[in-house]
């Protein structure tokens, strides 16, 4: 059976579409006013992998979009680490989506048809500094009240609350090891202690009550 025309067009061009990889450098200016949904991967990630080709033909679909952009970050790539670290990517590949300096996280499914169902709804325009007109009056406040702030004075806030949460990932990180420490105390524990039952002559005991009720 031979393929339409438009069948075969739509299959090169999801072959040869390149999705738009966002670094430190070229971030700002890409998603500059835009509704994004980013993949963060690793090219060695299996999952990255599979999720690829799927990844590609939505990016096809909004390429040139002036409001939506699907993109990719490849978080092994020097110079684009410092947006997997600054967005608190740990596992690959990790779907997030909004506006680029507060982006969510999506939970939804991976197939073709949930991401462009997703990407259909919600890469539209939404509140943020460069869409006003859309944020309600709370946010629209402090979106000005944050713009209103001397340099200097903004990016020491923004410091500050960067401290919190990495004061916090630090803690969680001592926290876990203190449990897994704790953990493989007690399985130790439990461990020595079934071998001296063992050792003990339980066996034997089990055995002479069978030999004695048979």
């Amino acid at each position: 059976m031979k393929l339409s025309l438009t069948a075969t067009l739509l299959s090169l061009a999801a072959v040869d579409a390149k999705v738009v990889s966002l670094t430190s450098d070229n971030v700002a200016e890409l998603t500059a006013g835009k509704t994004v949904f980013i993949k963060f991967f690793a090219p060695w990630c299996g999952h990255c992998k599979k999720l690829a080709p799927d990844w590609e033909t939505l990016a096809a679909e909004w390429e040139g979009d002036k409001v939506g952009l699907v993109a990719e970050v490849d978080c092994t790539d020097e110079a684009a680490k410092p947006l997997c670290d600054a967005n608190g990517v740990r596992g690959y590949p990790t779907l997030k989506y909004g506006d680029f300096s507060n982006l969510e996280d999506y939970s939804g499914g991976r197939s073709l048809s949930d991401l462009t169902s997703f990407a259909k709804t919600n890469l539209v325009p939404v509140c943020s500094p460069n869409n006003l007109d859309l944020c309600d009056d709370a946010t629209k406040a402090v979106i000005e009240k944050y713009t209103a702030m001397v340099g200097s004075e903004l990016d020491a806030l923004i410091e500050s609350k960067e401290k919190e949460m990495a004061d916090a990932e630090s803690h969680f990180q001592t926290e876990v090891e203190k449990l897994q420490k704790r953990y493989e105390e007690l399985k130790k524990n439990q461990e020595d202690t079934v071998e001296t039952v063992k050792a003990s002559g339980l066996g034997l005991m089990k055995a002479c009550k069978a030999s004695a009720s048979a």
